[in-house]
């Protein structure tokens, strides 16, 4: 697979899926930090941890695995429910 994408399953937090959601959407890390009220830090350190549980080197290849595992859904396509806040 290309980028070094993990191929089996990966286990993710509900506030990880979130900020996959976010990174797919095209979020930046301050503007994802200001729409989850959290530190631009903690969205760092997401994504760090986020991009070596996938196993994935970049946001592009993340969201390519996203999308590959049904974990976003852009444009009505490879659409999915995510986890909301309230849930």
């Amino acid at each position: 697979m290309a980028g070094g994408e993990s191929q089996t399953p990966v286990s993710l937090s509900d506030r990880e899926l979130q900020i996959i959601d976010l990174v797919a959407a095209g979020l930046t890390n301050q503007e994802i930090a200001a729409k989850l009220e959290i530190s631009k830090r903690t969205v760092d350190n997401h994504i760090s941890n986020i991009l070596d549980k996938t196993r994935t080197e970049n946001r592009v290849a993340l969201v390519r695995w996203a999308l590959q595992w049904g974990k976003v859904c852009l444009n009505d396509v490879n659409c999915c429910p995510l986890p909301t806040p309230d849930e």
